[in-house]
């Protein structure tokens, strides 16, 4: 599956803007933007096409509807836990999410405008400035399923809040509102929830309107910080898919599903 142009792409809407800004809207508010295999595939793939547009300068991400994105598909997911070989397709597409989305030349701004969390919350978080909603509410998600943080975590969380918020809320898998996402220094600022697509679009038209070539210069020198942690970041998939191997994974999905704790059958082996 490659992805010559934007009308490739199914899940992902596009609008060009004469400010050379392009705000990609991930579309499939029927369940909260949630990744499936063919929006997961798209994550990756974006980048360079943007990259190639010599009309687009900066891109805004957002999700349509109430949602940034809610995580991967459940049955996905499922699938994984089943499939070995779906679940090789998916620990290609996850690295190339987060290998591509650092390595994008062009700058990147995310408008959180509701939940995010898992593949969604690694573009949301890997994004050059990330605006979220103050009461909009995120969480890396992994331990919730009962597989290791292996999406951008251990890329991104270390840098962005330090490493004891970073082990807190990604072992706990706690949600974090928008507020304390900016204190804590996950993300860029915080704004009211129904500011944050128009003061993404402001702050991605002041660097449409800058120098690029100052601009993704910068850019590239200061990701040469997540580039260091990529060797962890590798471990960190691996060891994510491993987990979908095992038996806490059903356990997780169907927790979800019904809305309850999950009791994991881990938990109930001695250490």
């Amino acid at each position: 599956m490659r992805f010559n142009d934007y009308e490739d792409f199914q899940h992902i809407r596009f609008d060009k803007r004469p400010d050379g800004v392009l705000v990609a809207t991930l579309n499939r508010p029927d369940t909260l933007n949630s990744a499936n295999v063919r929006l997961h595939r798209e994550f990756s793939e974006l980048w360079e096409i943007i990259d190639n547009d010599d009309d687009v300068k900066v891109t805004v991400v957002t999700g349509a509807g109430k949602a940034f994105s809610a995580g991967g598909d459940l049955e996905m997911i499922e699938e994984m836990a089943k499939d070995y070989d779906a679940m090789l397709v998916q620990l290609k597409d996850a690295a190339a999410v987060v290998e591509k989305v650092i390595g994008a030349r062009k700058p990147i701004v995310s408008a959180i405008n509701g939940v995010a969390v898992g593949a969604g919350l690694a573009v949301a978080l890997l994004a050059d400035i990330s605006i979220i909603g103050e009461s909009v509410r995120l969480t890396d998600g992994h331990l919730r399923l009962g597989v290791a943080a292996g999406d951008h975590a251990v890329v991104a969380w270390p840098l962005l809040c330090g490493m004891a918020k970073s082990k807190y809320y990604l072992m706990t898998a706690d949600f974090i509102d928008g507020r304390e996402c900016e204190r804590i220094g996950l993300v860029s600022m915080a704004v009211p929830d129904n500011q944050v697509l128009d003061k993404a679009l402001a702050v991605a038209g002041r660097l449409a309107n800058g120098s690029q070539l100052a601009l993704q210069a910068t850019k590239r020198a200061l990701n040469g910080w997540y580039k260091q942690a990529l060797p962890a970041f590798g471990e960190s998939l691996a060891l994510e898919m491993l987990c979908f191997l095992g038996g806490d994974v059903p356990e997780g999905v169907a927790a979800i599903r019904e809305k309850r704790p999950p009791s994991f059958p881990s938990a109930a082996q001695k250490a």
